[in-house]
């Protein structure tokens, strides 16, 4: 029998607060990502937000919906601006970051290629 269609609203998604003025909701997450080799979710990032240095053992893909930001990887010179409509992808096991810039949150929809949600900080 055929897989049924899975569908998920992000309004009934429960949030996450982050440390430092982040939220997050998990579209496909641990509790509803049975079998899914993916995890993506949205971050709301407030103005002044910066995230803390850190790395997944997965590639992470980013794609800036609202507002504007910067991000980086340690050790590489300069920033990536993050713009809507801009979407980077992020190495495995690197170290990186993002910081919002300006007076408006930073709304990302991210994409972990992994199914769940693993973070190593620096």
């Amino acid at each position: 029998m055929p897989e049924p269609l899975t569908v998920i609203r992000e309004e009934d998604r429960p949030v996450v607060p982050f440390p430092g003025g982040a939220t997050y909701r998990a579209l496909i997450g641990d509790d509803n990502g049975a079998d899914i080799p993916i995890r993506t979710g949205i971050q709301t990032s407030q103005p002044g937000y910066a995230t803390r240095e850190h790395s997944h053992p997965y590639v992470e893909v980013l794609t800036v919906l609202s507002g504007k930001g910067e991000a980086w990887l340690d050790g590489e010179p300069g920033t990536t601006p993050m713009v809507p409509g801009v979407t980077i992808s992020i190495p495995a096991g690197r170290v990186h970051g993002f910081r919002v810039l300006g007076d408006e949150p930073l709304v990302t929809y991210g994409i972990h290629t992994f199914g769940k949600r693993i973070v190593d900080f620096k």
